[in-house]
């Protein structure tokens, strides 16, 4: 099975022989990421390392999204939300609300009594899987239930 990083190698080969300029941009952008993680690590980088240089992609354009939403350059923010489409898909399938909610409760029952300590236990199980800002929210309701 080949790696998600050989994977990303693939597809920017692909695109560029389709001529697909904003395809080859993104996956030439985030190789790049991948590349100096590599060089930051001196080691090369594991699917978890990858999936943590995805995240950070998508975490930056969806960060230009809501700044170029709220400058009313809306085509500047379709061009965004088209990345990030496209680097979701490489991303490993997203756990649901009911799996994450459960691991919260146990977290909970467990003796967390706070968000540190619930989000300290339940982010290393979902760890590329779920988005933090999820579990989070979760993690709120769950204490905000209990009092």
């Amino acid at each position: 099975m080949a790696t998600l990083n050989e994977r990303l190698q693939a597809d920017l080969a692909s695109a560029r022989k389709a001529q697909d300029k904003p395809r080859t941009l993104l996956l030439g952008t985030i190789l790049a990421d991948v590349k100096n993680l590599r060089i930051e690590l001196r080691r090369d980088p594991t699917d978890d390392d990858v999936v943590d240089v995805l995240r950070r992609g998508i975490k930056r354009r969806r960060e230009s999204i809501e700044m170029y939403t709220a400058g009313a350059r809306e085509e500047l923010a379709a061009k965004e939300r088209a990345e990030v489409e496209m680097l979701e898909g490489y991303l490993p399938p997203q756990v649901g609300d009911g799996e994450l909610r459960e691991a919260v409760r146990a977290a909970i029952a467990g003796g967390a009594a706070n968000i540190g300590a619930v989000m300290g236990k339940v982010m290393p199980q979902f760890k590329g899987r779920a988005e933090g800002s999820a579990i989070n929210a979760i993690a709120r309701e769950e204490l905000a239930k209990r009092g």
